[in-house]
């Protein structure tokens, strides 16, 4: 089965889904509900989709504690769906501290291949877990915020939740 619900935030409606592993996919306001449901469509095809805000409440509750400022480290199960490279980056992603940012390039360096800055942007791009996996630590080399999945406005935000520097 696949537990799926929205709830509001501070920030708009995010949408959330969790398998029996953990939460496996969030989508930010950016990010349409119909964005969200072929996400389902392509990884869950074949699971039960619920509606169940009951399975999603601890991680409902850890986001809005984040976005509170009241949580500077998530704990709720996660289930990572992506490829090998892209579960590396994420992983060193959820090692960037609360409130500091790397570049793309650091990333990359960080994973032992200095020259897939690239590829590193698109491992974050592909995250299905912003906010969990920060991968709005990752700022470009210049000082400039790149991209984020949820659009440039919630990376800054959260970024100031965060009380971020620039690298």
């Amino acid at each position: 089965m696949l537990y799926c619900t929205s709830f509001e935030t501070n920030i708009g409606i995010i949408y959330i889904a969790s398998s029996e592993k953990g939460v496996c996919k969030i989508s930010l306001t950016l990010n349409s509900s119909v964005e969200f449901k072929s996400w389902i469509k392509k990884h869950f095809s074949e699971f039960e989709v619920v509606e169940s805000k009951k399975e999603n409440k601890e991680a409902i509750e850890q986001i809005r504690l984040y976005l509170a400022r009241r949580l500077k480290k998530f704990d709720v199960p996660i289930d990572l769906i992506g490829t090998d490279f892209q579960k590396f980056v994420w992983g060193e992603t959820m090692k960037i501290p609360y409130g500091e940012t790397i570049t793309y390039s650091e990333l990359a360096k960080r994973i032992h291949n200095p020259k897939a800055y690239r590829a590193v942007g698109n491992a974050l791009g592909a995250n299905p877990l912003p906010i969990i996996v920060p991968c709005h630590r990752v700022i470009a080399s210049d000082g400039s915020l790149g991209g984020y999945s949820g659009g440039i406005k919630i990376k800054e935000f959260l970024l100031g939740l965060e009380g971020a520097k620039s690298v």
